[in-house]
């Protein structure tokens, strides 16, 4: 009886071992992609996304298999989870900011999911944060009316709006006036760009961001990604901000931050703050203010805006 108790535990092991090594060989492809700055497919870039969890989810596999005594599965497990840890963990600390004591300004994005989100709730927003740039993606007409309705133009008269149906309108609202000019190449969704004249000589440049989504056409989302990231040396102080539909573990979205940016939450240790989906439980962080690295960012913050699947994302930005 005890032998053949052993043996169904001996022939019960490799199937264990097995079933452990799966997940661990899915985590490994993960840190190699990241690694490696690949970010390949639709389901390579959903995978890569969710990298922060993978961090987590290789700890407790880890200790798992090591409760189980496979002990080359679980050391295997912990090592992947420690590499992605030591690229997730960073965001959690801010960073040190320039000393710059050039004017301020507060920029606020915010996706309107199809032109759904609730206007009164954008325009009261504006207000309490004292919004000096707004950057609106997914504006239909129908968007602007609500907007214009709920007294956004009264607060930031000076506007390039390009609203369209669906999840193609984009647009750039301010208390500055703007002056409308080609900063990104051609896009599937007007992706606006504008000159905010901030008074004393002081001018800042401003992108209304939203690639295509890569699960639409990825080689587009990549394309459209590329043309970001022109370098920050090459043109004067400029600010991206809007839905990007990548995250920090996206190598071409790490491949504009290279090109002398900065992405406000990461410099303010919010960086693992999810903004979508955030009509269910905000899970990725999609949605950014990007900075030219000559300036400091002071503060950054999301909001939750009723009727919108994204969260708004809020950065108050001092230029050199």
């Amino acid at each position: 009886m005890v032998i053949a108790e052993q043996t169904r535990s001996r022939r019960k092991k490799p199937l264990v071992t097995a079933l452990l090594m799966v997940p661990v060989v899915l985590l490994g492809a993960l840190a190699a992609l990241r690694l490696i700055g690949f970010d390949g497919d639709w389901y390579t870039l959903v995978a890569l996304s969710l990298t922060p969890y993978a961090a987590a989810a290789g700890v407790l596999l880890g200790g798992l298999a090591l409760a189980l005594r496979r002990w080359w599965t679980g050391g295997v497990a912990l090592v992947l989870a420690i590499v992605l840890a030591v690229l997730v963990v960073p965001r959690l600390s801010a960073s040190d900011q320039r000393e710059v004591h050039g004017k301020t300004l507060r920029v606020l994005a915010s996706n309107l999911l199809y032109g759904r989100a609730d206007p009164k709730a954008v325009v009261d927003l504006v207000r309490e944060q004292r919004i000096d740039v707004l950057n609106l993606v997914e504006m239909t007409p129908g968007a602007v009316d609500g907007l214009a309705a709920a007294g956004l133009f009264e607060t930031l008269p000076y506007r390039v709006l390009h609203p369209a149906p669906g999840a193609f309108g984009s647009g750039i609202v301010s208390r500055f006036p703007l002056t409308e000019i080609n900063l990104t190449g051609d896009s599937a969704a007007k992706q606006p760009g504008a000159q905010a004249d901030l008074g004393d000589g002081v001018v800042a440049e401003i992108v209304a961001v939203h690639p295509v989504s890569p699960d639409v056409d990825t080689p587009q989302w990549e394309r459209e990604m590329k043309d970001l990231s022109r370098a920050a040396g090459e043109h004067g102080l400029r600010v991206l901000a809007g839905d990007f539909n990548a995250t920090l573990d996206h190598a071409a979205f790490r491949t504009v931050l290279s090109r002398g940016y900065n992405d406000a939450a990461e410099e303010r240790g919010e960086a693992l703050v999810p903004t979508w989906p955030a009509d269910h439980t905000p899970v990725v962080t999609i949605d950014h203010v990007v900075v030219d690295n000559r300036a400091a960012v002071r503060d950054y913050r999301v909001f939750d805006v009723p009727g919108s699947d994204h969260r708004a994302v809020f950065a108050e930005v001092r230029l050199p």
